[in-house]
């Protein structure tokens, strides 16, 4: 055998070494760029932490009704395939309030007790889910849906990308606790 076969009898593995570790790397990297960051999100800022909300007009927020209803709100939400838990509202928290959220969504905020909306008239389109009736108050990046067939107004505040899950799960909650009665059309 002379100089030059003993090289390239060397070189083949050491080449083929090489070359398997390169097409490995080529690989992980196809395949991380094909797979994306799966559930890695950063922290967008007023996702965590505790959720500033402004108060609003609730006369009714301290009703034993509204009461009932936080106390038997679920402790998660659905939002699209993923489950929001409960986020702690900052102080000082208005009355009757419960917000879900986390790091990746934007909040899906409750309130109990508020005053009859505006919007609501004897022409107004209603939707209905599971047998309570909803009012809905279009926004840019969310929607505000208001339950006006109880004794206290329940409002949803959604964002866009949540799905219906939100309002599926309030209104179970809702029918189950708080007795229907017509809707009230004309402000008294």
């Amino acid at each position: 055998m002379t100089q030059q076969e003993s090289t390239s009898a060397l070189s083949r593995p050491l080449l083929a070494a090489v070359g398997l570790a390169v097409l490995l790397a080529i690989g992980v990297a196809g395949l991380g760029l094909v797979l994306g960051t799966g559930n890695q999100t950063e922290d967008v800022p007023g996702r965590t932490g505790p959720l500033a909300l402004v108060s609003i007009d609730a006369p009714s927020a301290g009703s034993p009704e509204c009461a009932s209803l936080v106390e038997k709100l679920p402790v998660g939400l659905p939002s699209g395939k993923d489950m929001l838990s409960r986020r702690e509202i900052a102080a000082p928290a208005p009355p009757a309030t419960v917000a879900w959220g986390d790091a990746k969504h934007d909040p899906v905020v409750l309130r109990c007790g508020l005053s009859r909306p505006a919007e609501l008239s004897a022409t107004s389109q209603l939707r209905v889910i599971s047998d309570v009736q909803w009012l809905e108050l279009p926004g840019s990046d969310s929607s505000t849906w208001v339950i006006v067939d109880r004794g206290v107004y329940v409002a949803l505040t959604v964002p866009a990308d949540a799905g219906t899950g939100p309002l599926q799960d309030i209104s179970t909650t809702v029918r189950d606790l708080l007795p229907k009665q017509p809707v009230k059309t004309e402000a008294r």
